[in-house]
Order: C-alpha cells, then sequence, then structure tokens
C-alpha cells in the first residue's frame, strides 16, 4: 500500500508536481507521464483501475475488464495483481485489508460519499468478519481546516447523533452562523467502529494546511491529485 504525495513529477503550474488525475484540466502527456513513473517506481503489477469517482457508495470488484473509467468510489479485490486505488485532494482516503492477506480496498470519502455510507458500502463488499479488518486514513483535510454548513453536519447527525461529537463551531458561538469545523477522520471512525472494525489507523494529516506535500481542492480550486494505492501480491 502507498500513498502519493505532489512532490516530484513533471505536471507544471497550477498542477505542479506529481498529478495524477487525468480529470482536472492538466496536460494528458504530464498526467501518462506521472503514472507511468509511478508504475515503475511502485513496481506495480498492473496500471492501477482508476475510477471516476462521483461521491457516490458503488464499490468496484476487480479485475473487471472495463475497470478503468468505471463509475465508482471505491474498489476491491480479491485477486494477486489488480491494483485498487483512488485519488484525493481533501476527500478521505481509505485502505483496506484483512489480517490474512486475502483481500483489500481502497475507498474515496468525501463528506457525501461519507454519509451516504460509502465506507459501509465497502466493507459489505469486503466480505470478511469486521474485527478482522485493518483500516488507514490517508492525508485529508483536517478538522481545523473543513468548515462547513449546518446541512452537513445534520446529515451526519440524522444518521447517527453521536456524529455531533465530530463538529466544532466556526467561530465564537456567539455568533450562530450556522457553520461549523467538520472531522472527517473522527466521522470515518465512528462509522467504522459502529461496524465492529477496531484496527484503525491514520490520520492527522491536513491536506490542506500541508501545502508543500499534498494537494488541496478547497485551497487552490484548480489544482492536482494525489493516489492511494493498495494490492496483493502473489
Amino acid at each position: 500500500a502507498y500513498c502519493t504525495t505532489r512532490q516530484g513529477g513533471v505536471s507544471q503550474a497550477p498542477y505542479a508536481g506529481f498529478n495524477l488525475g487525468d480529470h482536472v484540466g492538466d496536460d494528458p502527456r504530464a498526467v501518462q507521464a506521472n503514472r507511468a513513473y509511478l508504475q515503475q517506481a511502485l513496481s506495480l503489477p498492473a496500471q492501477p483501475a482508476w475510477l471516476q469517482q462521483v461521491h457516490g457508495i458503488t464499490v468496484l470488484r476487480l479485475p473487471q475488464a472495463k475497470a478503468h473509467g468505471a463509475q465508482a468510489d471505491a474498489s476491491v479485490t480479491a485477486q494477486p495483481g489488480s491494483v485498487c486505488a483512488v485519488l484525493t485532494a481533501d476527500c478521505l482516503p481509505l485502505l483496506f485489508c484483512d489480517r490474512k492477506g486475502t483481500v483489500v480496498a481502497a475507498a474515496h470519502a468525501g463528506w457525501r460519499g461519507l454519509a451516504a455510507g460509502v465506507i459501509e458500502a465497502s466493507v459489505a463488499e469486503l466480505a470478511v468478519a469486521p474485527e478482522a479488518l485493518l483500516v488507514w486514513l490517508g492525508p485529508a483535510i483536517g478538522p481545523a481546516a473543513f468548515e462547513v454548513g449546518d446541512e452537513v453536519r445534520q446529515a451526519f447527525v440524522a444518521h447517527d447523533a453521536q456524529a455531533a461529537a465530530a463538529f466544532v463551531v466556526s467561530g465564537t458561538p456567539a455568533a450562530d452562523s450556522g457553520r461549523w469545523l467538520a472531522d472527517l477522520y473522527a466521522l470515518a471512525r465512528q462509522r467504522l467502529q459502529r461496524l465492529g472494525v477496531t484496527q484503525i489507523y491514520g490520520g492527522g494529516l491536513c491536506t490542506y494546511t500541508d501545502q508543500q506535500r499534498f494537494y488541496s481542492y478547497r485551497r487552490d480550486g484548480t489544482t492536482g491529485r494525489m493516489a492511494s494505492l493498495i494490492w496483493l501480491t502473489q
């Protein structure tokens, strides 16, 4: 399993660095060169199954003939040689495996996908006991930078009242602006724990504040994407 940063690569500003997203307006030749380097540097058994991510809950099972460009926000495989991958630049990437190393998954969780149930859909597709899973939470926009409206908080609290603990008022409480700072990491942990997943790692890397290492859509608007990848070897 690996997670890339923006460092290295041949993309020019505003994608400067190792952009792996082919849907953000970058020169396609630069993206292709970066993807080719990724495959070589990591000795990947195949090109990753790059998904068309739509903030939904569809999980693609690999290998699949038309995996590249398929509309999904997560992929799962029990087949050695298939590479699960998601692209992010503030949204939360999650990488899954089981203790025995028989199945892996990668999921893309922005707040919409998280609220809709992309984590639950991914765990269901993995089809192993939740207590046997290990989950890593990759770099995402941190709780000090992710300001959202009240509708976002309500979407989570309506599902689980305990989700309220992942939100703090943005600014002074007296302002009553209806704006909140949301903790994607805490929201993801809550959902995983409700499913019975206890081995949860990562978190704490903020894409918004660490401009040297990470792309951030909210910070920069037009920008690149990092990749989080996982696969099984023979």
